[in-house]
């Protein structure tokens, strides 16, 4: 009995030992304490739906490759390309019309509509009160939630998203890790308020083009460059943060 009680008391002690000394190193690595919170955050993009413009310098260098390399290319006979340009011919007649670049939404800016800016990417942003933000204040943001008891911080963020879309199935999310993270001090006025830790988690929008977007008082559809505008003070953040 005696052997026993001493085998559990050496094993507690090991155990607070091993936690003194495990806990500074967690700190120093920017894991969370008591005195700060985590948050999912969602980066909800629309993958470009038509190709991007070529910028004109591009298409300069395109055009003069092409004429450089059609000096050195191989003459074939002129009887192996009549006979390749008969071929296929019949009475079938395919009318192609592209569709347009500009839509209606693009034309009244329309930022709740997903059928605007066609060939560059779109990221969903809400507007209203978040646990994130300790202030009680409606801001804009991305889908988000305050990590809780989730098996993971993924988990966590597929929460954040569903709470806001209802379902799931029009999305796909880009790994297991997150993105990217920013930690948040608390200003002079929130001095009683504990630091934040936001992780980024990319989705992105599958065979759909309309949401119902819900528990918020606004939401756009925007680009890199307006999402910009939306974070004057995190600008260079996410600048580095979205490729687009």
């Amino acid at each position: 009995m005696h052997f026993v009680s001493d085998v559990r008391g050496l094993r507690f002690t090991m155990q607070r030992t091993l936690k003194s000394l495990i806990r500074p190193v967690l700190r120093q690595r920017g894991f969370s304490t008591s005195s700060e919170r985590i948050v999912a955050s969602v980066l909800f993009e629309r993958l470009p739906v038509v190709v991007p413009k070529i910028d004109p310098v591009v298409y300069a260098f395109q055009e003069f490759s092409f004429r450089w390399q059609q000096q050195f290319r191989r003459r074939y006979p002129d009887e192996l390309l009549d006979k390749s340009n008969s071929r296929g011919k019949g009475d079938y007649h395919i009318d192609y019309v592209p569709a347009p670049r500009i839509t209606e939404a693009d034309k009244n800016n329309d930022k709740k509509s997903l059928q605007r800016a066609l060939d560059r990417r779109l990221y969903l942003l809400l507007y209203g009160t978040t646990d994130g933000d300790s202030t009680g204040k409606p801001v804009w943001h991305f889908p988000e939630k305050v990590y809780e008891s989730e098996e993971t911080m993924r988990k966590c963020a597929e929460s954040a998203l569903k709470n806001v879309i209802g379902d799931l199935s029009n999305t796909y999310f880009v790994g297991n890790a997150p993105m990217a993270h920013i930690a948040i001090q608390p200003t002079e006025n929130q001095a009683e308020s504990p630091s934040l830790k936001r992780f980024f988690f990319k989705s992105q929008v599958i065979a759909t083009n309309k949401f119902n977007i819900k528990k918020c008082e606004d939401f756009v559809w925007v680009t890199k460059d307006e999402v910009l505008e939306y974070f004057p003070e995190q600008a260079e953040f996410f600048k580095k943060m979205i490729i687009s």
